[in-house]
């Protein structure tokens, strides 16, 4: 018998579609069950989703991590000039002006304080923008004191910048010939505990997206997302509907892509975190205890404390605690610690209130480093 007569008999009429699709299903690779059908399909999915957000990343990685990264290679710590001293006789000491969280530049702080010049010539640091050396610092102020013929150094630091100056002012007290005369703490918190609590936690979850996301310490976007939502308060309405101001959103924008973002003087993100991190570390104590002891024959400093009148007026600082320790640390019958309490400003705003600051500085602050200094040579002549 032909094979042929085996075959079973069909004819055009017989064809059917449908059958043929089913027939298809059935023959089709997996045709066994739906659950490898869909687990495919789920990861097929997933497949794209991961080739999407990796091309995203590494563009992510490449325009705007990789540029701000090389920039940020080629930064480097300066101390630049501000103003000569008032009194020609002022040219053995040097005002070295530091700035706070989030400030690159003390420049111009130090100009707002013309009154800092009535103590000798004023100096400000130029942090670098990977992140804060505090010795490398100190050895940027000896090498110019040692070149300017200096011998004096009076430090001065806005919030952070105090803890910075603290621990420049260690170096400089205890690593060269150079007589720390004295250090200015403005609004300072000496521990983490000082900063109040929701400053506290916005710095702490700042330091945690440092630490897990990549690229986080250079990014110009995330920097622009979150100096944005550090802003809310402009643009959101919470009074009747919640709703968001466009016209304020896009002015918020504006400003911190101009400040921010595209400023050649802003803070780097990692300059910011380790600013944070210097108030975290919770040296400053030990560092107030090491100035609080004469180093290699040369004298303690004194230690100016400013703080607002009202202590509420801070909302970044609890300056009473910060005012206790001190009077713990340093204070004592030997007059080393001024505590200036000026009425009108608020957290570190010499900026914003000069005339307040100016004067309590002319009136309280350049008198009383003057007096501990005549004291001190006092002291040694009698010693002699």
């Amino acid at each position: 018998m032909s094979p042929l007569d085996q075959r079973h008999p069909s004819t055009v009429t017989d064809w059917d579609d449908a059958r043929r699709r089913a027939r298809l299903a059935e023959t089709r690779l997996g045709h066994t069950g739906t659950t490898l059908r869909r687990t495919r399909l789920a990861l097929s999915r997933v497949a794209v989703l991961v080739l999407i957000v990796s091309i995203g990343f590494v563009q992510y990685l490449v325009h705007d991590v990789a540029p701000e990264r090389a920039r940020l290679a080629r930064t480097e710590p300066a101390l630049l000039p501000v103003s000569a001293p008032a009194d020609p006789q002022g040219w053995d000491t040097a005002v070295v002006d530091m700035a706070g969280l989030g400030g690159l530049n003390a420049s111009d702080t130090a100009e707002a304080l013309p009154s800092l010049s009535a103590m000798g010539v004023v100096w400000a640091i130029r942090y670098d923008n990977r992140g804060i050396d505090t010795k490398v610092i100190a050895d940027l102020i000896i090498r110019a004191a040692i070149m300017s013929g200096i011998r004096n150094i009076v430090l001065t630091g806005h919030s952070m910048g105090g803890v910075i100056a603290l621990e420049v002012g260690q170096h400089i007290h205890t690593g060269s010939e150079l007589r720390l005369v004295a250090v200015m703490l403005d609004c300072t918190p000496l521990d983490l505990n000082a900063v109040r609590p929701d400053k506290r936690g916005r710095g702490q979850d700042m330091v945690r997206w440092m630490g897990w996301l990549p690229g986080a310490r250079e990014s110009r976007s995330l920097r622009l997302v979150v100096e944005t939502y550090a802003r809310r308060e402009r643009f959101i309405d919470r009074e009747g509907v919640p709703g968001i101001r466009v016209g304020e959103v896009r002015e918020v924008v504006g400003e911190v892509l101009r400040d921010k973002i595209f400023s050649s003087d802003a803070a780097s993100n990692g300059l910011i975190e380790s600013q944070f991190l210097a108030i975290v570390a919770g040296g400053s104590i030990d560092n107030l205890r090491a100035l609080s002891e004469p180093a290699d024959g040369k004298p303690r400093p004194a230690i100016v404390f400013i703080r607002p009148h009202n202590p509420y007026r801070d909302g970044v600082v609890d300056v009473e605690r910060t005012h206790q320790v001190l009077i713990d640390e340093v204070g004592g019958v030997d007059g080393a610690l001024l505590v200036v309490l000026p009425y009108g400003t608020g957290h570190a705003n010499p900026r914003q209130r000069p005339v307040e600051y100016n004067t309590v500085i002319a009136q309280q602050v350049a008198p009383f480093v003057q007096r501990f200094e005549e004291q001190i040579v006092e002291r040694v002549d009698a010693g002699r």
